[in-house]
């Protein structure tokens, strides 16, 4: 048995087929890699210590994935504009940290589809393709438009939301494989249906702010799970500290266990053992 201790973060991977994750763990030189466990023991014991990924203090308690509470008032990384990025406030003068507005929001978006739990559509730095979607579980992904802010890319979304989902139903996510939708031919639809609302949008920017793309090709991925859930049991470090089963698979952020599921992502900033 072999035994790594740390403060948790995301799971990081590498685009193989299938995907290969690794555990990230501040105190562990090592990044013991996740599809080992598959099919054997695992055990994620929390030791009840959390420290915010913000300012670093020890916290009883962590908001938005693993921030203090004052640091979710303070911080733009927490602003309300990050889950509604058509509400972008930078250009009013009250972005809170407008250096960061900056650097992360105001860099080329790609406004995309992907078929996760059914088609929908989503947003993401130029730079986090296929980062995101690898860690919404996406079966595929095709990007749509590429942009220069996250607020343009925002206004798009929401347009594009009015035909198709916003979010990944991470229930039926995990419930099977997907993939079956045609996000090519549901792409040409849409700019059908949308060709109005897109110029109004692209309209109130700088010509050439908002590309159109049709020539960009479908990505699939294939993740490592040998056995899909029938009924989705939710497992809670806070609730139920030591969690131990049998590892049947990896998908998005979550853990797939033979008794429930657990979204690592979720418990950004706690102390765990992890022993496999």
């Amino acid at each position: 048995m072999t035994k790594y201790c740390g403060q948790l973060s995301k799971m990081a991977f590498r685009a193989d087929s299938p995907v290969q994750y690794s555990f990230v763990l501040d105190n562990s030189s090592d990044s013991p890699s996740v599809n080992s466990f598959l099919n054997k023991k695992l055990k994620v014991k929390f030791t009840g210590k959390i420290k915010c990924i913000g300012c670093g203090r020890a916290i009883k308690k962590s908001y938005q994935q693993g921030y203090c509470f004052p640091c979710t008032q303070s911080l733009a990384a927490c602003d309300f504009c990050i889950l509604k990025p058509e509400r972008c406030h930078y250009e009013q003068g009250t972005c809170r940290e407008p250096e960061w507005g900056l650097k992360h929001c105001f860099v080329p978006h790609i406004v995309y589809l992907a078929d996760s739990s059914g088609v929908k559509v989503g947003l993401t730095r130029e730079t986090q393709v296929p980062i995101r979607w690898i860690d919404q579980g996406a079966a595929k992904a095709l990007p749509i438009l590429r942009v220069q802010s996250r607020w343009q890319a925002g206004l798009l979304e929401v347009a594009f939301a009015e035909k198709v989902a916003d979010k990944t139903d991470w229930r039926k996510m995990l419930r099977g494989p997907n993939g079956e939708a045609d996000l090519q031919a549901t792409r040409d639809k849409l700019f059908g249906e949308l060709a109005t609302d897109i110029q109004e949008i692209a309209g109130k920017f700088s010509l050439g702010d908002i590309e159109i793309l049709t020539n960009e090709s479908v990505q699939t991925f294939e993740y490592p799970v040998l056995e899909y859930p029938q009924k989705i049991s939710s497992l809670n470090l806070d609730k139920t500290p030591e969690i131990e089963g049998i590892l049947k698979g990896v998908k998005g952020q979550y853990l797939i266990f033979e008794h429930g599921v657990i979204n690592i992502r979720k418990y950004t900033g706690y102390e765990v053992e992890i022993e496999g």
